[in-house]
């Protein structure tokens, strides 16, 4: 039976015996269900991780002992980042969801001109909560023991200036040269347009300020299909896949 991943921020390599936080609690006692003497795994986001063990379980709260520093070492060696065109609902999700499965380091939500998702009025905030959520579960879900950063919603034309990753692409239909083509790299940056795409302005604005434009075959591809393909691209020919 797979042991249970919890993503508990409160973790810390000198404690031995852990009040499990509330979050952390529901999910394992209400929603896992689990009982004394269950193990599961928790890891703090920042490589830190352990085999635990219920000690104590109450309806308001439970107790774990820390057993076994688990070494995790399944990060990638290619750092990439993530310039993610914001799209509608589930499509934004699953883009999320894959980008953390397949090794993203770094994730930046961007407003593009194609960009019709409300984000005034406090919403920027409910979206990036949303976000975090994702992530978080699948780190938990693919094993990885350090959660990527999600940036705050931002702009092209900041997102574009203050990226300094050496190489940087930017997906577009109509480039001449494809992702196998370039160099080998340990750090990239990848900007993928939402629905729709990008604007013609928009990726020569992109193309101005140094990214370069790059072309992920003849059909074209829906945003969360290009991320999940770009990014599985650019593992298996610079970082670990394959």
């Amino acid at each position: 039976m797979r042991i249970p991943r919890l993503y508990c921020p409160e973790l810390d390599e000198n404690t031995e015996v852990l009040v499990l936080p509330d979050k952390v609690h529901r999910h394992a006692i209400q929603v896992l269900r689990l009982k004394q003497g269950a193990e599961l795994h928790l890891f703090n986001g920042q490589g830190l991780e352990y085999l635990a063990v219920l000690e104590e379980v109450a309806k308001r709260s439970s107790t774990v002992k820390l057993v076994k520093l688990l070494k995790v070492e399944n990060e990638s060696p290619l750092f990439i980042t993530l310039l993610q065109g914001i799209s509608r609902g589930e499509r934004m999700d699953y883009a999320l969801q894959k980008a953390v499965e397949l090794g993203v380091n770094h994730i930046i939500p961007v407003i593009t001109e194609r960009c019709n998702v409300p984000l005034t009025g406090g919403r920027a905030e409910k979206r990036l909560a949303h976000w975090q959520g994702i992530i978080t579960s699948a780190c938990e879900q693919s094993g990885r023991s350090i959660l990527p950063i999600l940036s705050n919603v931002t702009q092209l034309e900041e997102a574009i200036n203050n990226c300094t990753v050496k190489c940087r692409l930017v997906l577009d239909p109509l480039a001449d040269s494809g992702l196998t083509t370039l160099a080998t790299q340990n750090e990239v940056a990848l900007l993928i347009g939402p629905e729709g795409g990008l604007a013609e302005q928009e990726i020569q604005q992109a193309v101005n300020v140094g990214f370069q434009a790059t072309t992920m075959g003849p059909r074209i591809l829906r945003t969360e299909t290009a991320t999940v393909a770009a990014l599985a691209v650019v593992q298996a020919v610079w970082g670990d896949i394959g």
